[in-house]
This record gives structure tokens, C-alpha cells and sequence, in this order.
């Protein structure tokens, strides 16, 4: 039995009373299915569900877009696939030669401090929503770089990875995505 990635962030300063989870279920579908995480009823009428077309260009930033890491205007070399249209999971319902996967994400985040819990997760969240559109767009436009690899291939790019972020934690610049104004 698979089980979902789970990535959980804490601040030493606040302990319990802050967290961010995210637990992820790769599926092969269209983002079809109900309750994916298993959640209690209570929980599940609660979840609030965010869909992401990476082809579509007013899920993006204005700051966040580029043109190289469009999915509608992308084709890939090695497989053909692309560009996306406004109706590209229709037309990949309709062709079963062509693979499926959707990225099921359970956010969970927790701000327990009096006067600012709803405002900072509701940033978060509107936070998460950006980060994941933009790097499922990026790893779509990407493909041509890492359809060929391996999982020998992947566990050494990670951990090269691995070792190249710790090394930027302790004496790089801080660096990466910044947050989006509210305007």
C-alpha cells in the first residue's frame, strides 16, 4: 500500500501553536476523486478545494509568469505533449494512450496566536496556491529534462540537492519565492 508524502514545517519559536502540513497523493486521474486523504466527514465538510489549471494564465502572478514555463504555449520535443488548451483535460479524458496524474494536497496550517490566526492562514494558504501553480506549470515545461531519468538519475540530483541547500542555509543569501501583495 502507497502511502501520501507528508512534509511538516514548525517555528521553534511558537511550538505547537504554529504549523504547516502538506500531504500529497499522486494519483492517475483527472482530479476526480472525493476525499483522496480519507477525512473524517466533520473534517472533509470543512476542506476547502482549490483547483489548479496549469494552463490557465489567470491562475498566475503577474510577477510569477513566464513565457518559457507557459503550459499553453509549451510542446515538448520528446513527447509531443503540448501546448495545453482551454480545454486540455477534456481532450485528455478522451485519449487513453495518454498518462494521468493529478496532485491531490491536503493543507493543513495552523496560526494560534490571538488577532492575526485567520489573516496569516489565509496568506499561507493563498501562499501554498501559488507556489504549487507555478511549479506544476515548471515541471510540465520542463519535461524534456527529466522524462529520461532514472530513479538512480533522481536520488543522486537529490541528494546533490540535499547537500547544495544545506550549504546555502549556512552561509548563503536568503533567496526564493517572496510573498505575493494582497493588492
Amino acid at each position: 500500500m502507497r502511502i501520501p508524502t507528508v512534509e511538516q514545517l514548525q517555528n521553534e519559536y511558537m511550538k505547537d501553536d504554529f504549523f504547516i502540513k502538506i500531504e500529497t497523493w499522486h494519483k492517475p486521474d483527472l482530479g476526480t476523486l472525493e476525499n483522496v486523504h480519507g477525512l473524517d466527514p466533520n473534517t472533509w465538510k470543512t476542506v476547502e478545494i482549490v483547483h489548479i489549471d496549469i494552463a490557465d494564465r489567470s491562475q498566475v502572478e503577474p510577477a510569477d509568469y513566464k513565457a518559457d514555463e507557459d503550459p499553453a504555449l509549451f510542446q515538448s520535443a520528446k513527447t509531443k505533449r503540448g501546448p495545453l488548451g482551454p480545454n486540455w483535460k477534456k481532450e485528455l479524458a478522451n485519449n487513453p494512450d495518454c498518462p494521468q496524474m493529478c496532485a491531490y494536497k491536503l493543507v493543513t496550517i495552523k496560526f494560534k496566536w490571538w488577532g492575526l490566526q485567520s489573516k496569516v492562514e489565509n496568506f499561507i494558504q493563498k501562499q501554498e496556491k501559488r507556489i504549487f501553480t507555478n511549479f506544476h506549470r515548471q515541471l510540465f515545461c520542463w519535461i524534456d529534462k527529466w522524462i529520461d531519468l532514472t530513479m538512480e538519475d533522481i536520488r543522486r540530483m537529490e541528494d546533490e540537492t540535499q547537500k547544495e541547500l544545506e550549504t546555502l542555509r549556512n552561509q548563503g543569501q536568503v533567496r526564493g519565492t517572496s510573498a505575493a501583495s494582497d493588492e
